[in-house]
């Protein structure tokens, strides 16, 4: 299983998908705002990354907007507000079997890249 989650409408994401290409490495591109993010996916990015706060972005416009930075959040919030809004999932990630990356810095898209080679 090579998938990878993005927002066609990233500037960020359109770079890095150029730049490693995980269509032609096999991964399936799932459009979280079209398609949405699965709770199986999202559990799977869970046990990869050991946390749904890995996963989360606190740089979403909702996260200000929502009132969250003034809150302490539990894993179960976390993973509920991802659920519920495709803009709390850091991203790109790509998920494999053998592991998850997530955002946009240096040392995660190359982690990507040696992760779907």
């Amino acid at each position: 299983m090579k998938k990878a989650f993005t927002l066609p409408t990233c500037k960020t994401c359109q770079r890095i998908f150029d730049d490693l290409q995980p269509e032609q490495l096999g991964c399936d591109v799932i459009d979280i705002k079209a398609e949405g993010i699965s709770a199986e996916d999202l559990d799977a990015m869970k046990a990869h990354a050991g946390s749904y706060e890995a996963l989360f972005s606190r740089r979403a416009m909702k996260f200000r907007s929502m009132g969250l930075a003034d809150k302490t959040l539990t894993e179960q919030d976390y993973r509920t507000l991802i659920l519920d809004e495709y803009t709390f999932l850091k991203r790109p990630v790509f998920l494999t079997d053998a592991g998850v990356t997530a955002g946009s810095a240096k040392a995660q898209v190359a982690a990507a890249r040696d992760l779907l080679s």
